[in-house]
């Protein structure tokens, strides 16, 4: 069962204010199935909307975030739990650590990298828990798109595929990642 949920997302609102209102309806959402937040420790955009409606409805928020971001002020600080670590990568791995699952909102091209480390480290065998993105307004249908060509092509195995799951309906979300079962780490020929 999915207790932490680690939350990527923009640090930016984005120019369209459903996101923002999305994200924040899915903290109030996680609080109230008493899901908590593993996020990046941010005040601003979809960051700082899914942190504050988890506190919105007294729910916990874990935040992981980097000496240097801390630093720069953009820390949120009425947090649960804050983690301070000293580079992108600990970050990076510290939510994986916390979290029984990774879910992708909208964002950019940092919301890009830890999802898709995420899901990298499954066809390794290094995470075998969930990885889903949140598909508001068909925003990862492109990459969607893209996985599908790459599995097309031979560089993406199937089992890899249907373990990324990709939806705007967060109860489906939750029903995938609490019947997840981890696909086997990729083999090689060489390989005992």
């Amino acid at each position: 069962m999915i207790k932490r949920l680690a939350v990527y997302c923009g640090a930016r609102d984005g120019n369209d204010s459903r996101y923002q209102k999305a994200a924040h309806d899915l903290g109030l959402t996680m609080a109230k199935h008493q899901i908590e937040l593993v996020y990046g420790g941010g005040q601003y955009g979809l960051m700082g909307a899914v942190a504050q409606g988890v506190l919105d409805g007294h729910g916990v928020v874990h935040g992981v975030i980097t000496k240097q971001l801390a630093g720069r002020g953009v820390t949120m600080k009425t947090i649960t739990d804050l983690h301070q670590v000293d580079d992108m990568d600990t970050r990076k791995e510290t939510m994986m650590q916390l979290a029984d699952g990774m879910l992708a909102l909208p964002g950019g091209l940092g919301t890009l990298e830890e999802i898709s480390q995420a899901a990298s480290w499954m066809t390794l065998g290094n995470n075998e828990k969930p990885v889903a993105f949140y598909n508001l307004n068909g925003f990862y249908t492109p990459l969607k798109g893209l996985l599908t060509e790459m599995n097309k092509a031979g560089f993406l195995e199937q089992r890899y595929l249907d373990s990324l799951y990709f939806s705007a309906d967060f109860a489906r979300i939750l029903q995938f990642m609490n019947g997840y079962r981890a696909p086997l780490r990729r083999q090689y020929n060489n390989e005992k």
